[in-house]
């Protein structure tokens, strides 16, 4: 297995486990607040990924590394995408909130184009938008309306921007293994979540409901369990993988599979209807994570020895006219 498809496996396989996120979600938010859900999550993640190392499942090395693109990195994500969408998506419709955060694989093409000088071809410009039009025609099949909230809509595009500039800076933090970016990330949002979620809970009087929401609610046990062990850990430990091997552009192609899971998901688990429309779309998307991943093919070695013999002999052919 080549190092490009090992990229395009580990996308797969983070976008499956976050599109498995939102069954879990969608069992405790009705009773659990989203930043004591995050607080637990990411403390969680950060406890489980420092007992694997401390047992020597994994393996991290910080010295002698710059620190800033790594810390600036963890900073866009968790902390202020999960920040941003989680106070945009409380302000707006499920279906405004769906086609913003759709958005994300435009900004990571325009940012990767911006601050790394990573050029898409046509070809992966193509199929991120066509990609881009399916996700947007699934979240209007299920359901489109408007609440005209524009500090909401400007939130959401935040945590858009802080998406795309994470695979920036998880680029630029190329002295890092994708399970040291991880660590880190979890660390931040154990950090700030934990510290948000004290802060309402104190605010609310339920501190020790807090402290003891994985004790007496086996539901809320069972989601913190999936989402730090299968999302925060292993989901962003492939995802940075991916990013590593086949670049933040084809890597954020692949968000549109989440979408896609999540809906299959959805008819599956919870038996929602799926009609011709949502089919269609879908096919749309899944064209065009496959154009996203079309790699422009690099001349053969013979190819480019053959092109500069021929440059070289039109070179002394015009060098004898000359004389």
């Amino acid at each position: 297995m080549n190092k490009s498809v090992k990229g395009m496996v580990a996308a797969i396989a983070a976008s499956t486990l976050f599109a498995f996120s939102f069954l879990f979600t969608k069992q405790v938010t009705a009773t659990v607040s989203a930043f004591s859900l995050l607080g637990w999550r990411f403390f969680l993640a950060f406890l489980s990924m420092s007992l694997c190392i401390a047992v020597g499942i994994f393996k991290v090395n910080f010295k002698g590394k710059n620190f800033k693109p790594l810390f600036l990195m963890a900073v866009f994500q968790p902390v202020i995408y999960f920040t941003a969408e989680t106070f945009g998506i409380s302000m707006t419709t499920a279906s405004e909130s769906g086609t913003i955060i759709a958005c994300v694989p435009i900004a990571t093409l325009l940012t990767s184009t911006l601050f790394l000088k990573k050029s898409p071809s046509k070809v992966q410009v193509t199929g991120i938008l066509i990609s881009f039009v399916g996700i947007v025609w699934i979240v209007m099949i299920k359901g489109a309306s408007a609440s005209f909230n524009l500090i909401g809509y400007l939130i959401l595009f935040a945590a858009v921007l802080s998406a795309a500039m994470f695979t920036v800076y998880s680029t630029r933090a190329e002295e890092f293994s994708s399970v040291e970016k991880t660590y880190i990330m979890s660390f931040f949002g154990a950090v700030a979540f934990i510290s948000f979620a004290f802060i309402e809970q104190a605010m609310n009087g339920s501190i020790v409901a807090f402290l003891t929401l994985p004790i007496h609610n086996i539901q809320f046990l069972q989601a913190i369990l999936y989402l730090s062990v299968g999302c925060s850990v292993l989901a962003f430990i492939l995802t940075n993988a991916a990013i590593e091997t086949i670049g933040a552009n084809r890597m954020t192609s692949f968000v549109a599979l989440t979408t896609v899971i999540t809906v299959i998901a959805g008819v599956v688990f919870l038996k929602e209807p799926f009609s011709l429309l949502q089919a269609f779309a879908t096919v749309l998307v899944l064209v065009g994570v496959f154009m996203a991943n079309q790699v422009p093919k690099e001349p053969l070695p013979e190819e480019n020895a053959e092109q500069n013999t021929q440059e070289s002999e039109q070179y002394s052919d015009r060098e004898e006219m000359t004389l």
